[in-house]
């Protein structure tokens, strides 16, 4: 099996997961170009799967039908993804030349955002980042902090294939809540040092996101007590201590 993500646009990623050069499995092609030019040395994509409505995810979708005629495409239930696709939702399972896929609904980023669990590996689209989350375009902080949880929950060993190169910056605000935490330094100083050598600082491990991710980590008492701080308060509940966390993200600064 073979992981890779090809960058696209300013700092994202498409996704391709293969065993082989006929059966490659294409997720969230905001530009066909990165996907026409890995074709030139031999992918050939078996289906695309698309996250959320967002352009820089489906963008390219419809170039590469226009290369490849009747490539399945699968995408949530939302008619801003105008495509000819096959629609699916919480549950349903995705199966294409091998490759067997889990539906998970993680509202937060969009209402109708999906992320596909598998192989190992889960493609969260702008869900959940290295070391980050999404911003609320649509849904509310409780619904995101559900679909946080929900993809927390899988194995530590699940391999998080996000949609952007955000590690960078997003450890420098995780440093910022958490201080004194080893691992997110750990983190940071290797995330430094992959893209100053131009590699991807991805997939991150489940696990790790665990230990260092401070949008999974609300129940953490040095977390919650940098939002105690922010608030001048203790936050009524967890949800609180999350869109707090949130909203100081969106305003932060490095």
């Amino acid at each position: 099996m073979h992981l890779q993500p090809l960058p696209a646009l300013t700092d994202n990623y498409i996704w391709t997961l293969a065993s082989g050069e006929a059966d490659t499995v294409v997720v969230d092609p905001g530009d066909a170009s990165p996907v026409l030019q890995a074709a030139d040395s031999g992918l050939r994509p078996a289906a695309v799967l698309l996250t959320h409505h967002h352009p820089d995810h489906i963008g390219g979708a419809a170039a590469l039908l226009r290369r490849w005629p009747g490539l399945p495409v699968f995408a949530p239930h939302d008619t801003r993804i105008d495509l000819p696709c096959h629609r699916v939702s919480e549950g349903d399972t995705v199966e294409v030349t091998g490759w067997r896929f889990t539906v998970m609904e993680v509202p937060g980023h969009t209402l109708s955002h999906i992320a596909y669990f598998g192989h190992e590996v889960v493609f969260s689209g702008d869900t959940l980042f290295s070391l980050g989350c999404g911003r609320l375009f649509e849904g509310s902080p409780a619904q995101m902090l559900a679909s946080l949880d929900r993809l927390a929950a899988l194995p530590p060993a699940t391999r998080v294939c996000c949609g952007h190169e955000y590690t960078v910056a997003n450890a420098a605000f995780a440093r910022t809540v958490e201080p004194g935490n080893p691992v997110l330094a750990e983190r940071a100083e290797a995330a430094q040092a992959l893209r100053r050598a131009g590699r991807p600082t991805l997939p991150s491990l489940m696990g790790d996101e665990l230990a260092a991710n401070p949008f999974l980590r609300v129940d953490i008492p040095d977390v919650r007590a940098a939002i105690t701080s922010r608030l001048g308060r203790e936050p009524d509940d967890r949800a609180e201590t999350f869109a707090e966390l949130r909203r100081w993200k969106d305003g932060f600064v490095a």
